[in-house]
């Protein structure tokens, strides 16, 4: 309930707006396809709930074909990374859970996400990098846990997938009662009508959900800057930068799924990349300004 609570607090952030907007319309949309104001209202609120849970959490992973690391190649590899990044990402931030996991999915294309509390997933396309630049992506990622920006995507994917769900099953039982007090000759063809109505209405919300993402993403690019700014703290800026010029081969290439979602609607890897160097020049002035500091004090002792 403490983690409801923080959520409903970050939606006040401007940068969330559209987000808000779009909820509050998603709850009208659902009291209206279940035809009633407080049943409408209490499964979105349910949905809500399951979606900002670990349940939430796994169905996105199913979603997105993130799976345990099982083989003993990537663990020997993988879990060292991610073990030292995990330490030092603790150091910057104490209030990172205990036991955030991370996972791996088989696209080729070089990707990453967080979502929720505990999920880190890669693409399998990131085992092409070095181990620096997998450090630098991983600590990007506890960036976003960090900054406790992760749960969006949840809410929008997850909670509409759960509404649409329970829409169906209401719907089927309603319907079939229905045929069965009107008669079955008189009452199944209204059912198959009325079905495919529904399948419909359900398709809508699958494109509506398509919206909410593109919401989501676009308000999330600021915090990308703030992943990148946790990384570049951490210690990985240098090869973060690697990774993101990388990133400029990969122009016009498609992928799918959240992934496509990830990689256009994430600012683009050169303004990234400035600011990445803006942080740097900015500790180099700050470190040059402390030796002439001290050369000062020095001499005057």
């Amino acid at each position: 309930m403490t983690y409801i609570v923080d959520f409903a607090g970050r939606l006040k952030s401007k940068s969330n707006i559209g987000i808000v907007v779009y909820l509050i319309i998603n709850i009208l949309i659902v009291m209206w396809l279940f035809q009633n104001v407080l049943l409408g209202l209490a499964i979105y609120v349910a949905s809500l709930v399951i979606a900002l849970s670990p349940i939430g959490e796994w169905i996105l992973r199913v979603q997105n074909g993130c799976k345990p690391v099982v083989r003993k190649d990537h663990i020997a590899r993988l879990k060292p990374l991610f073990d030292e990044v995990y330490t030092k990402a603790k150091e910057l931030d104490p209030s990172l859970p205990e036991d955030v996991k991370l996972f791996i999915s088989n696209d080729k294309f070089p990707n990453a996400f967080a979502t929720g509390r505990k999920t880190i997933c890669l693409t399998k396309g990131f085992l092409e990098y070095d181990d620096e630049e997998i450090k630098a992506t991983l600590a990007h990622e506890f960036g976003h846990l960090s900054n406790k920006d992760t749960d969006l995507i949840l809410v929008v994917t997850v909670g509409n997938l759960i509404v649409s769900l329970l829409f169906i099953l209401y719907r089927f039982f309603f319907l079939i009662a229905a045929a069965f007090v009107g008669g079955a000759t008189k009452g199944l063809g209204g059912f198959v009508v009325s079905f495919f109505v529904d399948l419909i209405l359900v398709g809508m919300m699958w494109l509506w959900t398509k919206l909410g993402t593109a919401l989501v993403m676009h308000s999330s690019r600021q915090n990308e800057y703030q992943a990148d700014a946790f990384a570049f703290k951490a210690g990985y800026g240098h090869k973060l930068i690697k990774v993101l010029d990388s990133f400029n081969e990969f122009e016009g290439i498609h992928t799918k799924g959240l992934w496509a979602n990830l990689m256009s609607s994430h600012p683009e890897p050169d303004i990234r990349i400035a600011k990445l160097q803006e942080l740097m020049d900015q500790l180099e002035e700050e470190s040059s300004a402390l030796i002439v500091k001290s050369t000062e004090k020095a001499e005057i002792l």
